[in-house]
Protein backbone atom coordinates (compact mmCIF):
# COMPACT_ATOMS: atom_id res chain seq x y z
CA UNK A 1 0.00 0.00 0.00
CA UNK A 2 2.61 2.61 0.55
CA UNK A 3 4.49 1.57 -2.15
CA UNK A 4 1.27 2.48 -4.74
CA UNK A 5 0.59 5.36 -2.33
CA UNK A 6 3.80 6.54 -3.08
CA UNK A 7 3.86 6.01 -7.22
CA UNK A 8 0.54 8.02 -6.69
CA UNK A 9 1.77 11.08 -5.34
CA UNK A 10 5.07 11.16 -7.65
CA UNK A 11 3.01 11.11 -10.81
CA UNK A 12 0.80 13.46 -9.12
CA UNK A 13 3.59 15.54 -9.26
CA UNK A 14 4.61 15.24 -12.37
CA UNK A 15 1.20 16.25 -13.81
CA UNK A 16 2.16 19.56 -11.63
CA UNK A 17 5.40 19.74 -13.40
CA UNK A 18 4.62 20.16 -16.65
CA UNK A 19 5.34 22.52 -18.60
CA UNK A 20 5.00 24.31 -22.15
CA UNK A 21 7.87 22.32 -23.73
CA UNK A 22 5.67 19.23 -22.61
CA UNK A 23 2.61 20.64 -23.96
CA UNK A 24 4.23 21.14 -27.42
CA UNK A 25 5.12 17.63 -27.43
CA UNK A 26 1.84 15.82 -26.14
CA UNK A 27 0.17 18.35 -29.22
CA UNK A 28 2.41 17.40 -32.04
CA UNK A 29 1.68 13.41 -31.19
CA UNK A 30 -1.71 14.43 -30.76
CA UNK A 31 -2.32 16.15 -34.40
CA UNK A 32 -0.08 13.48 -35.87
CA UNK A 33 -2.75 10.82 -35.44
CA UNK A 34 -5.73 13.22 -36.66
CA UNK A 35 -6.03 12.44 -40.49
CA UNK A 36 -8.59 14.16 -42.73
CA UNK A 37 -11.46 11.37 -41.45
CA UNK A 38 -11.00 12.01 -37.85
CA UNK A 39 -10.46 15.90 -38.41
CA UNK A 40 -14.40 15.28 -39.64
CA UNK A 41 -15.18 12.99 -36.87
CA UNK A 42 -13.90 15.82 -34.38
CA UNK A 43 -16.97 18.29 -35.91
CA UNK A 44 -19.75 15.60 -36.14
CA UNK A 45 -20.54 15.30 -32.75
CA UNK A 46 -23.93 16.82 -31.78
CA UNK A 47 -24.15 16.17 -28.50
CA UNK A 48 -27.54 14.46 -28.59
CA UNK A 49 -26.56 11.78 -25.70
CA UNK A 50 -27.90 8.87 -27.61
CA UNK A 51 -24.41 7.19 -26.49
CA UNK A 52 -25.28 7.48 -22.85
CA UNK A 53 -27.39 3.92 -22.46
CA UNK A 54 -24.51 2.38 -24.14
CA UNK A 55 -21.99 3.14 -21.87
CA UNK A 56 -22.14 0.87 -18.10
CA UNK A 57 -20.21 4.01 -16.26
CA UNK A 58 -22.67 6.26 -17.69
CA UNK A 59 -25.69 3.38 -16.56
CA UNK A 60 -24.04 2.98 -12.87
CA UNK A 61 -23.05 6.72 -11.88
CA UNK A 62 -25.56 8.46 -13.59
CA UNK A 63 -23.48 11.05 -14.44
CA UNK A 64 -22.50 13.76 -17.02
CA UNK A 65 -18.65 13.07 -17.10
CA UNK A 66 -19.09 9.48 -17.98
CA UNK A 67 -20.95 9.88 -21.28
CA UNK A 68 -19.21 8.77 -24.01
CA UNK A 69 -20.00 12.50 -25.77
CA UNK A 70 -18.48 13.89 -22.76
CA UNK A 71 -15.57 12.37 -22.68
CA UNK A 72 -15.30 12.68 -26.38
CA UNK A 73 -15.54 16.54 -26.34
CA UNK A 74 -12.85 16.66 -23.92
CA UNK A 75 -10.79 15.73 -26.84
CA UNK A 76 -12.62 17.55 -29.49
CA UNK A 77 -12.10 20.63 -27.43
CA UNK A 78 -8.74 20.79 -27.59
CA UNK A 79 -8.28 19.64 -31.16
CA UNK A 80 -10.45 22.95 -31.57
CA UNK A 81 -7.94 25.29 -29.46
CA UNK A 82 -5.14 24.54 -31.31
CA UNK A 83 -6.29 23.33 -34.48
CA UNK A 84 -9.29 25.55 -35.36
CA UNK A 85 -9.16 29.32 -36.31
CA UNK A 86 -12.44 29.70 -34.05
CA UNK A 87 -10.82 27.69 -31.34
CA UNK A 88 -7.96 30.23 -31.46
CA UNK A 89 -9.84 33.36 -32.21
CA UNK A 90 -13.29 32.85 -29.63
CA UNK A 91 -12.35 30.07 -27.50
CA UNK A 92 -15.18 30.24 -25.67
CA UNK A 93 -18.03 30.74 -27.88
CA UNK A 94 -17.41 27.05 -29.21
CA UNK A 95 -16.24 25.35 -26.13
CA UNK A 96 -11.90 25.10 -26.88
CA UNK A 97 -9.76 24.21 -23.97
CA UNK A 98 -5.88 24.70 -23.49
CA UNK A 99 -4.47 21.29 -23.01
CA UNK A 100 -2.71 22.48 -19.25
CA UNK A 101 -2.41 20.57 -15.57
CA UNK A 102 -6.24 21.23 -15.40
CA UNK A 103 -7.29 19.57 -18.70
CA UNK A 104 -4.84 17.01 -18.46
CA UNK A 105 -5.88 15.78 -14.94
CA UNK A 106 -9.54 15.49 -16.73
CA UNK A 107 -7.97 13.66 -19.34
CA UNK A 108 -6.55 10.93 -17.02
CA UNK A 109 -9.50 10.39 -14.54
CA UNK A 110 -11.99 10.43 -17.31
CA UNK A 111 -10.24 8.93 -20.56
CA UNK A 112 -8.59 6.61 -18.59
CA UNK A 113 -10.42 5.89 -16.06
CA UNK A 114 -14.26 6.03 -17.18
CA UNK A 115 -13.47 4.29 -20.14
CA UNK A 116 -12.43 0.65 -21.07
CA UNK A 117 -12.34 1.64 -25.01
CA UNK A 118 -15.49 -1.22 -25.55
CA UNK A 119 -16.92 0.76 -28.18
CA UNK A 120 -20.30 -0.03 -27.67
CA UNK A 121 -20.66 3.83 -27.76
CA UNK A 122 -19.81 4.11 -31.13
CA UNK A 123 -22.43 1.15 -32.28
CA UNK A 124 -25.08 3.74 -30.74
CA UNK A 125 -23.70 7.02 -32.46
CA UNK A 126 -25.78 8.45 -35.22
CA UNK A 127 -22.67 10.23 -36.72
CA UNK A 128 -20.61 7.00 -36.09
CA UNK A 129 -17.88 8.94 -34.64
CA UNK A 130 -14.96 5.98 -33.68
CA UNK A 131 -15.24 7.54 -30.38
CA UNK A 132 -12.64 4.76 -28.69
CA UNK A 133 -10.36 5.91 -31.54
CA UNK A 134 -10.03 9.65 -30.49
CA UNK A 135 -9.77 8.65 -26.64
CA UNK A 136 -6.59 6.31 -27.51
CA UNK A 137 -4.84 9.26 -29.30
CA UNK A 138 -5.52 11.33 -26.25
CA UNK A 139 -4.10 8.54 -24.54
CA UNK A 140 -1.41 8.68 -26.60
CA UNK A 141 -0.49 12.29 -26.37
CA UNK A 142 -0.26 11.70 -22.55
CA UNK A 143 2.32 8.69 -23.19
CA UNK A 144 4.18 10.98 -24.67
CA UNK A 145 4.90 13.01 -21.97
CA UNK A 146 5.50 9.88 -19.35
CA UNK A 147 1.79 10.17 -18.01
CA UNK A 148 -0.01 7.09 -18.23
CA UNK A 149 -1.41 5.91 -14.70
CA UNK A 150 1.63 3.71 -13.04
CA UNK A 151 0.14 0.88 -12.80
CA UNK A 152 -0.55 0.25 -16.33
CA UNK A 153 3.29 2.11 -17.03
CA UNK A 154 4.34 -0.54 -15.14
CA UNK A 155 2.81 -3.85 -16.82
CA UNK A 156 4.16 -1.87 -20.05
CA UNK A 157 7.43 -1.41 -18.34
CA UNK A 158 7.73 -5.25 -17.10
CA UNK A 159 6.71 -6.31 -20.47
CA UNK A 160 9.14 -4.28 -22.24
CA UNK A 161 12.21 -5.56 -20.21
CA UNK A 162 11.07 -9.07 -19.35
CA UNK A 163 9.38 -10.04 -22.05
CA UNK A 164 5.83 -10.50 -21.30
CA UNK A 165 3.31 -8.92 -18.50
CA UNK A 166 4.37 -10.80 -15.55
CA UNK A 167 7.87 -10.54 -16.13
CA UNK A 168 8.58 -14.74 -16.64
CA UNK A 169 11.58 -16.04 -17.52
CA UNK A 170 12.25 -18.16 -19.72
CA UNK A 171 13.59 -20.74 -17.01
CA UNK A 172 10.45 -20.45 -15.43
CA UNK A 173 8.29 -20.98 -18.58
CA UNK A 174 10.13 -23.79 -19.50
CA UNK A 175 9.87 -25.48 -16.26
CA UNK A 176 6.11 -24.65 -16.55
CA UNK A 177 5.31 -26.36 -19.70
CA UNK A 178 7.57 -29.46 -18.54
CA UNK A 179 5.06 -29.71 -15.69
CA UNK A 180 1.68 -29.21 -17.63
CA UNK A 181 3.19 -31.69 -20.33
CA UNK A 182 3.68 -34.59 -17.36
CA UNK A 183 0.36 -33.73 -16.52
CA UNK A 184 -1.17 -34.41 -19.61
CA UNK A 185 0.73 -37.65 -19.91
CA UNK A 186 -0.84 -38.60 -16.75
CA UNK A 187 -4.37 -37.17 -18.11
CA UNK A 188 -4.33 -39.26 -21.03
CA UNK A 189 -2.30 -42.37 -20.44
CA UNK A 190 0.25 -41.61 -23.40
CA UNK A 191 4.17 -41.09 -22.49
CA UNK A 192 4.59 -40.15 -26.21
CA UNK A 193 2.32 -36.75 -26.02
CA UNK A 194 4.37 -33.49 -25.61
CA UNK A 195 3.87 -29.59 -25.22
CA UNK A 196 6.36 -28.79 -28.03
CA UNK A 197 8.72 -25.74 -27.68
CA UNK A 198 10.76 -23.77 -30.65
CA UNK A 199 9.54 -26.76 -32.89
CA UNK A 200 11.00 -25.52 -36.41
CA UNK A 201 8.25 -25.61 -39.08
CA UNK A 202 5.43 -26.58 -37.01
CA UNK A 203 2.12 -25.32 -38.41
CA UNK A 204 0.94 -23.50 -35.55
CA UNK A 205 2.44 -21.25 -33.37
CA UNK A 206 0.92 -21.15 -30.14
CA UNK A 207 1.39 -17.79 -28.07
CA UNK A 208 -0.29 -17.80 -24.54
CA UNK A 209 -1.18 -14.82 -21.78
CA UNK A 210 1.17 -15.17 -19.10
CA UNK A 211 -1.19 -14.75 -16.61
CA UNK A 212 -2.26 -18.68 -17.80
CA UNK A 213 1.17 -19.71 -16.45
CA UNK A 214 0.98 -17.94 -13.14
CA UNK A 215 -2.62 -18.63 -12.50
CA UNK A 216 -4.10 -20.12 -14.85
CA UNK A 217 -1.87 -23.52 -15.93
CA UNK A 218 -4.97 -25.77 -16.68
CA UNK A 219 -6.19 -23.46 -19.90
CA UNK A 220 -2.43 -24.12 -21.61
CA UNK A 221 -3.08 -27.91 -20.59
CA UNK A 222 -6.95 -27.92 -22.55
CA UNK A 223 -5.29 -26.17 -25.56
CA UNK A 224 -2.48 -29.30 -25.56
CA UNK A 225 -5.23 -31.49 -25.40
CA UNK A 226 -6.97 -30.11 -27.63
CA UNK A 227 -4.06 -29.97 -30.06
CA UNK A 228 -2.95 -33.73 -29.70
CA UNK A 229 -6.53 -34.90 -30.26
CA UNK A 230 -6.48 -32.99 -33.62
CA UNK A 231 -3.25 -34.58 -34.36
CA UNK A 232 -2.28 -30.40 -35.12
CA UNK A 233 1.45 -29.37 -35.96
CA UNK A 234 2.35 -26.69 -33.33
CA UNK A 235 4.55 -25.39 -31.17
CA UNK A 236 4.70 -22.98 -28.16
CA UNK A 237 7.93 -20.61 -28.00
CA UNK A 238 10.52 -20.05 -25.27
CA UNK A 239 10.90 -16.86 -25.44
CA UNK A 240 8.12 -14.44 -27.30
CA UNK A 241 5.39 -16.49 -25.75
CA UNK A 242 2.70 -13.19 -24.46
CA UNK A 243 -0.48 -12.22 -26.45
CA UNK A 244 -1.17 -9.32 -24.51
CA UNK A 245 -0.11 -5.91 -25.44
CA UNK A 246 -0.91 -3.16 -22.64
CA UNK A 247 0.40 -0.53 -25.39
CA UNK A 248 -2.62 -0.54 -27.36
CA UNK A 249 -4.68 0.61 -23.87
CA UNK A 250 -2.10 3.29 -23.29
CA UNK A 251 -2.02 4.78 -26.92
CA UNK A 252 1.20 4.37 -27.34
CA UNK A 253 1.67 2.95 -30.67
CA UNK A 254 5.44 2.53 -30.96
CA UNK A 255 5.69 1.12 -27.73
CA UNK A 256 2.79 -1.81 -28.85
CA UNK A 257 4.59 -1.96 -32.12
CA UNK A 258 7.63 -3.13 -30.42
CA UNK A 259 5.48 -5.98 -28.49
CA UNK A 260 4.09 -7.12 -31.56
CA UNK A 261 7.06 -7.43 -33.46
CA UNK A 262 8.33 -10.08 -30.67
CA UNK A 263 5.85 -12.11 -32.49
CA UNK A 264 6.87 -11.40 -35.88
CA UNK A 265 10.57 -12.54 -34.91
CA UNK A 266 9.33 -15.56 -33.42
CA UNK A 267 7.40 -16.32 -36.77
CA UNK A 268 10.13 -16.18 -38.54
CA UNK A 269 12.56 -18.02 -36.40
CA UNK A 270 10.40 -20.78 -36.02
CA UNK A 271 8.76 -20.79 -39.82
CA UNK A 272 5.66 -21.13 -38.31
CA UNK A 273 2.79 -20.75 -40.91
CA UNK A 274 -0.14 -19.18 -38.18
CA UNK A 275 0.41 -17.00 -35.20
CA UNK A 276 -2.88 -18.96 -32.96
CA UNK A 277 -3.49 -16.51 -30.10
CA UNK A 278 -4.69 -17.97 -26.86
CA UNK A 279 -8.21 -16.34 -25.92
CA UNK A 280 -7.37 -13.03 -25.21
CA UNK A 281 -9.77 -10.37 -26.79
CA UNK A 282 -7.32 -7.09 -27.15
CA UNK A 283 -4.47 -9.44 -28.45
CA UNK A 284 -6.14 -10.46 -30.98
CA UNK A 285 -7.47 -7.05 -31.81
CA UNK A 286 -4.04 -5.99 -31.46
CA UNK A 287 -1.49 -8.97 -33.43
CA UNK A 288 -4.54 -9.65 -35.34
CA UNK A 289 -5.54 -6.18 -37.07
CA UNK A 290 -3.81 -3.02 -35.31
CA UNK A 291 -0.42 -4.33 -35.68
CA UNK A 292 0.54 -4.25 -38.88
CA UNK A 293 -0.58 -0.67 -39.36
CA UNK A 294 1.44 0.02 -36.45
CA UNK A 295 4.40 -1.45 -37.99
CA UNK A 296 3.69 -0.23 -41.75
CA UNK A 297 3.90 -3.59 -43.56
CA UNK A 298 1.89 -6.76 -43.96
CA UNK A 299 2.24 -9.88 -41.96
CA UNK A 300 3.61 -12.84 -44.38
CA UNK A 301 1.86 -15.02 -42.25
CA UNK A 302 -2.09 -16.21 -41.36
CA UNK A 303 -2.95 -14.90 -37.48
CA UNK A 304 -6.03 -16.64 -35.85
CA UNK A 305 -7.82 -17.28 -32.32
CA UNK A 306 -7.62 -20.56 -30.86
CA UNK A 307 -11.45 -19.79 -30.83
CA UNK A 308 -11.65 -20.02 -34.65
CA UNK A 309 -9.07 -23.09 -34.70
CA UNK A 310 -11.06 -25.47 -32.51
CA UNK A 311 -14.54 -24.39 -34.28
CA UNK A 312 -12.46 -25.69 -37.49
CA UNK A 313 -11.39 -28.86 -35.69
CA UNK A 314 -15.32 -29.52 -34.92
CA UNK A 315 -16.36 -28.69 -38.21
CA UNK A 316 -14.03 -30.72 -39.70
CA UNK A 317 -14.51 -33.69 -37.45
CA UNK A 318 -10.74 -33.23 -36.23
CA UNK A 319 -11.59 -33.99 -32.72
CA UNK A 320 -14.94 -35.42 -30.77
CA UNK A 321 -17.02 -34.21 -28.23
CA UNK A 322 -19.40 -35.47 -25.72
CA UNK A 323 -21.46 -32.39 -24.88
CA UNK A 324 -22.99 -34.35 -22.12
CA UNK A 325 -19.44 -34.20 -20.06
CA UNK A 326 -20.51 -30.25 -19.89
CA UNK A 327 -24.31 -30.77 -18.21
CA UNK A 328 -24.38 -26.97 -16.35
CA UNK A 329 -26.22 -24.41 -17.45
CA UNK A 330 -23.49 -22.05 -19.19
CA UNK A 331 -24.02 -18.83 -20.76
CA UNK A 332 -21.54 -16.53 -22.49
CA UNK A 333 -19.79 -13.05 -22.40
CA UNK A 334 -18.40 -11.69 -25.65
CA UNK A 335 -15.29 -10.02 -25.19
CA UNK A 336 -15.61 -6.41 -26.75
CA UNK A 337 -12.26 -6.42 -28.58
CA UNK A 338 -12.76 -10.19 -29.67
CA UNK A 339 -16.70 -9.65 -31.09
CA UNK A 340 -16.85 -6.11 -31.69
CA UNK A 341 -13.59 -5.23 -32.77
CA UNK A 342 -12.42 -8.40 -33.87
CA UNK A 343 -15.44 -10.15 -35.75
CA UNK A 344 -14.91 -13.32 -34.04
CA UNK A 345 -18.93 -13.95 -32.94
CA UNK A 346 -20.47 -16.82 -34.00
CA UNK A 347 -17.76 -19.12 -33.99
CA UNK A 348 -18.23 -19.12 -29.99
CA UNK A 349 -21.46 -19.91 -29.97
CA UNK A 350 -20.98 -22.57 -32.35
CA UNK A 351 -18.26 -24.41 -30.24
CA UNK A 352 -20.79 -24.50 -27.15
CA UNK A 353 -23.54 -25.59 -28.79
CA UNK A 354 -21.56 -28.80 -29.62
CA UNK A 355 -19.51 -28.95 -26.14
CA UNK A 356 -22.81 -27.83 -23.69
CA UNK A 357 -26.01 -29.71 -22.66
CA UNK A 358 -27.55 -26.52 -21.53
CA UNK A 359 -26.77 -22.62 -23.01
CA UNK A 360 -28.30 -19.95 -22.53
CA UNK A 361 -27.85 -15.84 -24.05
CA UNK A 362 -26.76 -12.77 -22.09
CA UNK A 363 -29.12 -10.26 -23.04
CA UNK A 364 -28.02 -8.27 -24.92
CA UNK A 365 -25.39 -10.50 -26.65
CA UNK A 366 -22.79 -10.48 -29.49
CA UNK A 367 -21.91 -6.91 -30.57
CA UNK A 368 -24.48 -5.54 -28.24
CA UNK A 369 -23.16 -7.15 -24.86
CA UNK A 370 -22.30 -4.82 -22.35
CA UNK A 371 -18.16 -4.56 -21.25
CA UNK A 372 -17.15 -6.52 -18.42
CA UNK A 373 -15.21 -3.96 -16.85
CA UNK A 374 -11.85 -5.33 -16.94
CA UNK A 375 -10.95 -3.67 -20.53
CA UNK A 376 -8.82 -0.68 -21.67
CA UNK A 377 -6.05 -1.69 -18.79
CA UNK A 378 -8.73 -1.28 -16.60
CA UNK A 379 -7.26 -3.85 -14.31
CA UNK A 380 -3.69 -2.92 -14.03
CA UNK A 381 -4.81 0.49 -12.50
CA UNK A 382 -5.04 0.17 -8.99
CA UNK A 383 -6.19 3.65 -8.38
CA UNK A 384 -9.44 3.16 -10.53
CA UNK A 385 -9.77 -0.49 -9.09
CA UNK A 386 -13.17 0.70 -6.65
CA UNK A 387 -14.86 2.74 -9.61
CA UNK A 388 -14.11 -0.53 -12.31
CA UNK A 389 -15.76 -2.87 -9.30
CA UNK A 390 -19.12 -0.81 -9.48
CA UNK A 391 -19.09 0.23 -13.14
CA UNK A 392 -19.37 -3.91 -13.42
CA UNK A 393 -22.19 -4.17 -11.79
CA UNK A 394 -24.16 -3.75 -14.95
CA UNK A 395 -22.27 -7.19 -16.23
CA UNK A 396 -23.13 -8.55 -13.01
CA UNK A 397 -26.79 -7.90 -13.19
CA UNK A 398 -26.39 -9.08 -16.75
CA UNK A 399 -24.82 -12.87 -15.46
CA UNK A 400 -27.79 -13.08 -12.63
CA UNK A 401 -30.41 -12.70 -15.02
CA UNK A 402 -29.43 -15.70 -17.05
CA UNK A 403 -29.33 -18.22 -13.92
CA UNK A 404 -26.31 -19.67 -15.67
CA UNK A 405 -24.15 -21.88 -13.21
CA UNK A 406 -21.13 -20.99 -15.54
CA UNK A 407 -20.17 -18.32 -17.40
CA UNK A 408 -17.73 -18.71 -20.72
CA UNK A 409 -15.35 -16.15 -21.37
CA UNK A 410 -12.75 -16.02 -24.33
CA UNK A 411 -10.49 -13.42 -22.46
CA UNK A 412 -8.20 -13.96 -19.74
CA UNK A 413 -8.54 -10.21 -19.04
CA UNK A 414 -12.22 -10.66 -18.90
CA UNK A 415 -12.13 -13.64 -16.90
CA UNK A 416 -9.75 -11.58 -14.19
CA UNK A 417 -12.51 -9.49 -13.83
CA UNK A 418 -15.32 -11.62 -13.65
CA UNK A 419 -13.97 -13.47 -10.96
CA UNK A 420 -13.55 -10.50 -9.14
CA UNK A 421 -16.90 -9.42 -9.83
CA UNK A 422 -18.27 -12.96 -8.66
CA UNK A 423 -17.04 -12.70 -5.66
CA UNK A 424 -18.02 -8.46 -4.97
CA UNK A 425 -21.69 -9.27 -6.05
CA UNK A 426 -21.93 -12.93 -5.00
CA UNK A 427 -22.57 -14.67 -8.03
CA UNK A 428 -21.95 -17.76 -6.95
CA UNK A 429 -20.81 -19.27 -10.80
CA UNK A 430 -17.83 -20.61 -12.29
CA UNK A 431 -15.78 -18.46 -14.62
CA UNK A 432 -14.36 -20.62 -17.33
CA UNK A 433 -12.16 -20.20 -21.27
CA UNK A 434 -13.66 -21.81 -24.11
CA UNK A 435 -10.27 -24.52 -24.61
CA UNK A 436 -11.11 -25.89 -21.18
CA UNK A 437 -15.14 -26.42 -21.99
CA UNK A 438 -13.96 -28.07 -24.95
CA UNK A 439 -11.20 -29.83 -23.12
CA UNK A 440 -13.92 -31.02 -20.71
CA UNK A 441 -15.98 -32.37 -23.68
CA UNK A 442 -12.87 -34.15 -25.56
CA UNK A 443 -13.27 -37.64 -26.17
CA UNK A 444 -9.94 -38.52 -27.19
Amino acid sequence: MKKNKEKRDSFEESIKKINIRDIEIALREFISRINFDYAVFMNSCVRCGLCADSCHYYLTFKETKSIPSYKLNLVISVFKKYFSFMGKKASKWINARELNNKTIEEWIDTLFGKCTLCGRCTLNCPMGINIPYLIRVARGALAKINLIPPGLQSTINITLEKGNNMGISSEDWLETVEWLEEELKQEIGNSNIQLPVDKKGAKYLYIINPREAMFFPMSILAVGKIFHAAEESWTLSSKNFDVTNYGFFSGDNKTASIISERLVDSMKELKCKTLVLSECGHGFNSHRWEAPEWLSKKYDFEVKSIIQIIAEYIKDRRIKLNPSLNQKLHTLHDPCNLVRFGGIIEEQRFILKNSVMNFVEMNPNREKNFCCGGGGGQLAMTRFAKRRIEAGRVKAEQIKKTKAEVVIAPCHNCIDQLNELNKHYKLGIEVKTISECVADALII
